[in-house]
C-alpha cells in the first residue's frame, strides 16, 4: 500500500494524503517515516511544485505513534535504552528538520483527531486549517512519555508557553474551536469543505512568484529562531537573488502597468 499519496494540480498545488487509515495514520513507523521524507524530498526538487498540502486519509489526520508498536523491540522502542535514542533520531526525528529544510509552504488541512505525534506533525507545517471535527492532544504524557518528536519545541512557538505547557502536562484533548482560539490553527471550517478551503489558501499562494514565496517561507523560518543581525543577512542576501529573476521583473512590470492604467 502507497502510504504517502502525493498528487499536484496544474497551479503547482501539491496535495499529500497520509494514507494508513487502518492505524488511523500513525507516522511513528520507519515506512511511513520514509514515505513522508521521500514525498517531501521528490516535491521538493519539482520546480513546479508550489505549496503543499498536507492530510490525512479516512476519519484522522494522524493518531501519531502506533500504540500496538510501543512495547520493547517493536518500533521505536529497543530493549536497550541508548538504542532507543537512536531509533528516535534517524526515525521521527528527521520529520521537524525535513519541514524546517523545505522550501515550499506547507498547509495542515487537519480533518479529524491529531494526537501526539500527530498534533506534533501538524505544528511542523506553516499553516493549519482544522475541520470542524478535528480535535487536538498533546497526549505523550498520558502514557508516561515525553515528546520525543520536538513537540516541546514546536508546540510552545505556536500556542505560547503556558498554553503548551497546559497541554502537554495535561494531555487532554482540545476540540477545533479551542484550538482556533489558542491560535494552532487559523481557522475551522465545516468537515465537507476543508480541502477546498484549504486549496483557496493554497491558490493564493501559488499565485505568487514562486522564488519570493520559497525564500519567504524559508526567511519565515530561519528568522523566528535567529537574532535580527543574522535574520538582516539572510534577508539582505536573499533580496539580492530575488531582485534577478524573472518573476521579479515581470510582476513588476505589471504592477506598473496597472499603475500607468490608473492615472491615464
Amino acid at each position: 500500500m502507497t502510504l504517502v499519496i502525493t498528487q499536484m494540480d496544474d497551479d503547482g498545488i501539491v496535495t499529500m494524503t497520509l494514507n494508513d487509515p487502518e492505524t488511523r495514520n500513525a507516522i511513528s513507523g520507519l515506512p511511513m517515516i520514509e514515505a513522508i521524507l521521500e514525498a517531501l524530498n521528490k516535491v521538493q526538487a519539482d520546480n513546479d511544485a508550489r505549496v503543499i498540502i498536507l492530510t490525512g486519509a479516512g476519519p484522522s489526520f494522524s493518531s501519531g505513534g502506533n500504540i500496538k508498536a510501543m512495547s520493547p523491540g517493536q518500533g521505536l522502542v529497543d530493549a536497550v535504552p541508548a538504542i532507543t535514542r537512536r531509533n528516535y533520531r534517524m526515525g521521527i526525528q528527521r520529520l521537524p528538520l525535513a519541514f524546517e529544510a523545505c522550501d515550499l509552504p506547507v498547509i495542515a488541512a487537519v480533518n479529524g483527531p491529531a494526537v501526539g505525534a500527530g498534533c506534533d506533525l501538524a505544528l511542523m507545517c506553516d499553516i493549519r486549517i482544522a475541520a470542524a471535527s478535528a480535535k487536538f492532544a498533546e497526549s505523550f504524557v498520558r502514557i508516561g512519555i515525553v515528546p520525543g518528536d520536538g513537540g516541546a519545541w514546536l508546540l510552545p512557538r505556536v500556542v505560547g508557553f503556558a498554553r503548551a505547557s497546559e497541554m502537554a502536562l495535561t494531555g487532554e484533548m482540545i476540540d477545533a474551536q479551542t484550538a482556533e482560539h489558542y491560535g494552532l490553527v487559523s481557522r475551522v471550517v465545516p468537515d465537507d469543505v476543508l480541502l477546498q478551503e484549504a486549496r483557496v489558501t493554497a491558490a493564493k499562494i501559488a499565485a505568487n512568484p514562486r522564488h519570493a514565496v520559497r525564500m519567504t517561507r524559508r526567511l519565515l523560518r530561519q528568522a523566528y529562531n535567529r537574532d535580527l543581525e543574522v535574520t538582516l543577512e539572510l534577508s539582505s542576501a536573499m533580496q539580492a537573488l530575488a531582485h534577478e529573476t524573472e518573476d521579479y521583473a515581470t510582476a513588476l512590470a505589471a504592477m506598473r502597468s496597472r499603475i500607468d492604467g490608473k492615472k491615464s
